[in-house]
């Protein structure tokens, strides 16, 4: 299926926001104050909402339903954890619970779909399984934060690997030998 140059920008914006996301999620996490890491997570928020937007709308537009509402709750669990970015850690654990809870179904939805590569469905079910433990405990009245270790703080390497993945399943230029294999975002 031939993609017309808006696909192709609507993809590349989309797998950027995503690398960014990822990477600046990682960086708050290991920020070494307060406000830097509301800085890195409230703009890695705002990027991923982006990237779960457009790509809502591209599988959608391709007839991948699951693939489509998978990063649409992707995103309003993204909009839930961002809300929260530059909030003391223990007042954001109610909106990052719910939003964890979100995070957990749309990793779940998207890693069911066999149009995503075995390994990025992987971490994506490992990070869907950690982020449900992790929004049972706080609904369940544990004082988690979003720094929390174990959990969450073990399931970012895993959503971040996973929005890699995601990025380069998405990504329009591929070289000529990948040209030839049907795309692996679209299920047939």
């Amino acid at each position: 299926m031939d993609m017309d140059m808006r696909d192709e920008q609507t993809l590349n914006v989309a797998a950027a926001a995503l690398v960014i996301g990822a990477l600046l999620g990682m960086a708050g996490s290991f920020a070494p104050t307060a406000e830097l890491r509301g800085l890195a997570w409230g703009t890695d928020g705002i990027a991923l909402v982006v990237a779960s937007a457009l790509l809502s709308l591209h599988h959608l537009r391709r007839g991948d339903v699951q693939m489509a509402a998978g990063f649409l709750v992707f995103l309003a669990g993204e909009t839930l954890i961002v809300s929260g970015s530059a909030m003391d850690l223990a007042a954001s654990a109610p909106s990052f619970a719910a939003g964890t809870g979100l995070w957990a179904a749309a990793l779940a939805l998207v890693s069911a779909s066999p149009a995503m590569p075995r390994l990025v469905r992987v971490t994506g079910a490992i990070a869907a399984i950690l982020f449900a433990v992790t929004a049972a405990a706080i609904f369940g009245g544990a004082g988690l934060t979003p720094l929390s270790e174990p959990l969450p703080f073990y399931g970012y390497p895993f959503l971040a690997v996973t929005l890699f993945g995601w990025a380069w399943v998405h990504r329009p230029s591929r070289s000529p030998v990948e040209a030839k294999r049907p795309r692996a975002t679209v299920s047939e």
